[in-house]
């Protein structure tokens, strides 16, 4: 009897742990929580990353970092292909909210600005990935240099999806009135900083490719957005879609 009992209960806990991975609600709630996700794997892949040399680095610093610190590169890549994926599901989930609320352009925009941001990524970490892998091995410093200030522009240039990823959030959340005015008027500074993100070409000093504001300033801003956006998400009220 208490055997039977024991089975019983396991096959209920069992049932009910089902029950919650098809409960549309459950997955709604993970894939609002993916830009959470996002700004934690970027924060464990900068640290594990490193500092990449500057553009026009010395043959020997190229040689030093790509070599020495081949297998911190090659994890970080690998994070970073993953996080590619929160990156994605941040925006499906972002548009989708914005659909349900009567914003589908502005949901189609995330869409199409987080592809494009996307495909940028993974072209930079492509970059990255080989230069560790194989070419900075091979004593081709042309290359190499060539390479790693080719990944600087990528950064530079991928200001311009960020921008239009963060206004597309920006206004549709306040045309579907989920964040206040003031959220807006934030969002639309950090729509600013982003477009001036594509202008610093500037060689060398705090407004260059590799300046304090395209590698420190400009990319925390747009973490704080994906936070506060993830807050938005998940204090709204869930409706438990049939397509999640």
């Amino acid at each position: 009897m208490s055997i039977s009992v024991t089975a019983n209960n396991s096959t209920m806990t069992a049932l009910r742990s089902t029950s919650n991975v098809n409960n549309p609600a459950f997955w709604e709630r993970l894939w609002h929580t993916s830009g959470i996700q996002f700004v934690t794997f970027f924060i464990i892949t900068y640290l594990i990353y490193g500092d990449q040399p500057r553009v026009g680095a010395s043959s020997e610093a190229l040689v030093a970092f790509y070599t020495g610190e081949r297998a911190r590169i090659l994890l970080a890549v690998i994070f970073s292909g993953l996080n590619i994926l929160n990156l994605m599901w941040f925006a499906a989930s972002l548009g989708t909210t914005l659909a349900d609320e009567g914003q589908e352009g502005w949901g189609a925009a995330a869409t199409a600005s987080s592809a494009a941001l996307g495909g940028l990524c993974l072209m930079l970490i492509s970059i990255l990935a080989t230069l560790a892998y194989s070419v900075a091995v091979s004593g081709n410093s042309t290359l190499t240099s060539g390479l790693n200030d080719f990944a600087w522009a990528i950064v530079v240039l991928s200001s311009f999806p960020r921008a239009m990823l963060i206004m597309s959030g920006t206004f549709g959340l306040w045309r579907a009135g989920l964040i206040s005015n003031a959220l807006f008027a934030a969002g639309v500074g950090a729509v600013g900083l982003g477009v001036l993100g594509g202008t610093t070409w500037i060689s060398g000093g705090f407004w260059s490719p590799d300046g304090v504001y395209s590698r420190i300033i400009f990319p925390i801003v747009g973490l704080i957005w994906v936070l506060v956006v993830s807050r938005a998400l998940l204090t709204k009220g869930r409706t438990a879609r049939a397509a999640w």
